[in-house]
């Protein structure tokens, strides 16, 4: 897998366990860059499970540039296969994509979408679908420099937390404390 024109000196790969506490960072990162501190409580184990555990069902990649003291992860872009009934096709949600603060401006998130983009075609899939943050206007002109284009129409809805077993029917004394 290579970047279709990544900026010099940049390397895009599939994430790695040892990467996992690296990607933690980035998440509680990206929540603080868009007000939402606290929030993010994933920890490296979690990613760890979520990438490479028996029952891995999301995708990471990560972009490095060198550094004096060897590679050092830049960026990333975490996803996980989604399915549309109406193409009949598999495709791919970008979950996030993070590049550190130092780091902006040099094509490396562009890369890592390009990247991406790439692995759906290949793949033959039909969508790379993402969410954005209304109040995430730098993001949402990012992605309208590279062709995105926002979908009208829909809203996200979501079940979260308590919510989930409530719903369910399955709520317990374990879920309520």
């Amino acid at each position: 897998m290579t970047p279709l024109d990544g900026p010099p000196d940049v390397r895009v790969r599939e994430a790695a366990v040892e990467d996992c506490e690296e990607i933690a960072v980035m998440v509680r990162a990206l929540a603080a860059h868009v007000g939402h501190e606290g929030s993010a409580t994933a920890t490296a184990a979690d990613f760890e499970r979520a990438l490479f555990g028996r029952d891995a069902r999301v995708g990471c990649l990560v972009a490095e540039v060198p550094s004096p003291s060897g590679a050092v992860v830049a960026g990333m872009a975490m996803w996980f296969t989604t399915f549309s009934t109406w193409q009949g096709r598999h495709g791919a949600w970008l979950e996030d994509l993070f590049v550190h603060p130092g780091h902006r401006g040099l094509g490396i998130g562009r890369t890592l979408v390009q990247t991406l983009a790439g692995v759906c075609a290949e793949r033959g899939w039909g969508r790379l679908e993402w969410l954005v943050l209304d109040s995430n206007t730098s993001a949402q002109a990012f992605y309208r420099r590279l062709g995105a284009q926002r979908q009208e129409g829909a809203s996200v809805w979501r079940l979260a937390g308590e919510d989930l077993p409530a719903v369910s029917g399955t709520m317990t004394e374990a879920n309520r404390g």
